[in-house]
């Protein structure tokens, strides 16, 4: 089981939502958070309501300011990617620089954190990585031109890394929420199945964290509604189309 009292985690995407909620959490169990997001005055105020936290502004998108804030954050226990972005868009309404921007944040921010922060973790034969995908990384769905295929970038890393890193010492983890109640959930215009606070999603992660288990999908029974859809046939998948 991991502890969190006096462990340090990076947390990347702190400022709202999930990322927020769950820099409280683990602040709460006694953990010092370093808190990165690209607005600095909301980290400020979150900086405000914990006990032992540290504010480094980042934008996951900026190779040279990622290097920088990794050499500034010292040991790490732990780094928790939880950067997003998202808009929603089908391919008939393509706009190539929301797909692009979504696919800088939400998989190649995470080679930028992960190409600084891995390396130290082999050399002192331990280290706790936990990747924030979705639900939306297991199929492609509606609307999901940018997003769901980061996310499903985002799952294939998890997966390779657990492979690579087994017997290092590392522990990979990957939790795939549903539907979040956020600033970004929001711009939807349908119905979100099982709609989760941000406090809910953060104790499932939390609770995923206290575990060695790799992968962690929820809310049930949604993930499983999402994961049961790989064995359809296509005929049906795409019926109608």
């Amino acid at each position: 089981m991991t502890q969190f009292s006096g462990k340090t985690f990076w947390l990347i995407g702190a400022s709202e939502g999930l990322g927020r909620a769950l820099a409280k959490r683990l602040d709460g169990e006694g953990a010092r958070v370093i808190l990165s997001a690209r607005n600095g005055d909301r980290l400020e105020q979150l900086r405000d309501e914990l006990q032992n936290a540290l504010v480094v502004p980042l934008d996951v998108t900026d190779t040279a300011a990622v290097q920088k804030a990794a050499a500034s954050v010292g040991p790490l226990d732990g780094v928790i990617y939880n950067a997003g972005a998202y808009e929603p868009m089908r391919a008939t309404d393509w706009d190539s620089d929301a797909a692009l921007r979504m696919s800088d944040v939400n998989f190649t921010g995470a080679l930028r954190v992960l190409g600084e922060v891995v390396p130290g973790f082999v050399r002192q034969g331990r280290g706790d990585i936990t990747l924030v995908g979705s639900l939306a990384g297991y199929r492609g769905l509606p609307a999901a031109i940018g997003y769901g295929a980061s996310k499903a970038a985002l799952v294939s890393l998890a997966e390779t890394m657990r492979f690579d890193l087994k017997g290092t010492g590392i522990t990979v983890r990957l939790v795939n929420p549903g539907f979040i109640k956020t600033r970004l959930t929001a711009k939807n215009s349908f119905r979100m199945p099982m709609l989760m606070t941000p406090e809910t999603a953060a104790e499932h992660v939390l609770k995923a964290m206290r575990k060695r288990r790799f992968r962690t999908d929820f809310p049930a029974p949604f993930s499983w509604a999402i994961r049961c859809m790989d064995y359809l046939p296509d005929i049906l998948v795409y019926r109608g189309r």
